[in-house]
């Protein structure tokens, strides 16, 4: 791979992503990283044996910048760079809630801005990161960044329109797991079992019970059912589990975090 890439704002994702990449074969020589302190910058340096530069340089050097920084430092960062991005550099955004137009208002007309919502599984190789072309963007575009983020990953292109529903599904999807783990194994205390124990057995049964959804090719309903006997113990705990209208707070937390997706893309954060 020939092309110099740059990663701006390199924190855990912008790192997880550079370790990925050259893990899939990109020379050290070919990637840029720029980091807002400088002790950082040199640790990404000796970890990785990658060049670390300023943002204008960055702009200058590389064909493809990836911006890792915060939403809320975008704007900044956009001001910093804009005098120095030619036309022909592709613009990768991982910010959540912003538009690839954002961008495109704030750099040269025509260049090229594709949006990535990728999630921390990447920091183990197990990311979904969701792909966007913005109004510049080709299909080499998208190949590239699909190039990229395939390293710490699967990826999935979709029409922008639908990002905020991928932003609440699959970028913030990792807590709500972690979320119902942390309440299987209050509940596994409750039981009488020790936290360790009852972690390891939830964790172990949230790895299996995700493998074979990835690779058995059945419908989660059948899988479930499965599981389930005729009057056993499965069954007495999903009617508890839909007495209390779990189904329906997923949906209704899922629409929530959409919503708030939407009001960060529009400037009401």
């Amino acid at each position: 791979m020939t092309q110099k890439v740059a990663v701006l704002g390199t924190g855990k994702i912008g790192e997880a992503l550079l370790s990925g990449m050259i893990r899939g074969g990109w020379a050290p020589s070919d990637l840029l990283v720029t980091a807002r302190r400088r002790e950082r910058a040199e640790q990404l340096h000796d970890r990785y044996g990658v060049e670390a530069v300023s943002n204008a340089e960055a702009a200058q050097s590389a064909d493809t910048l990836i911006l890792t920084v915060k939403p809320q430092d975008m704007g900044a960062l956009l001001t910093e760079l804009a005098p120095h991005v030619p036309t022909d550099r592709l613009v990768i955004s991982g910010a959540a809630g912003i538009p690839t137009s954002y961008f495109e208002e704030r750099l040269a007309a025509g260049t090229p801005v594709v949006r990535v919502m990728t999630n921390t599984p990447a920091l183990v190789d197990e990311a979904m990161s969701v792909i966007s072309a913005g109004t510049h963007a080709t299909g080499a575009h998208l190949t590239r960044a699909e190039e990229i983020f395939s390293g710490v990953g699967k990826t999935l292109r979709v029409p922008e329109s639908q990002q905020d529903a991928c932003t609440a599904l699959s970028g913030s999807g990792p807590a709500y797991f972690y979320f119902l783990v942390e309440a299987m194994t209050d509940a596994g205390i409750l039981l009488g079992l020790p936290r360790d124990k009852a972690h390891d057995l939830i964790v172990q049964a949230a790895i299996g019970a995700a493998v074979m959804l990835r690779d058995s090719g059945e419908h989660p309903v059948k899988l479930r059912e499965n599981v389930t006997s005729p009057a056993g113990t499965t069954i007495n705990a999903i009617r508890e589990l839909e007495n209390h209208g779990v189904r329906a707070a997923l949906i209704a937390a899922l629409e929530a975090a959409r919503d708030r997706s939407r009001e960060l893309a529009s400037g009401n954060g």
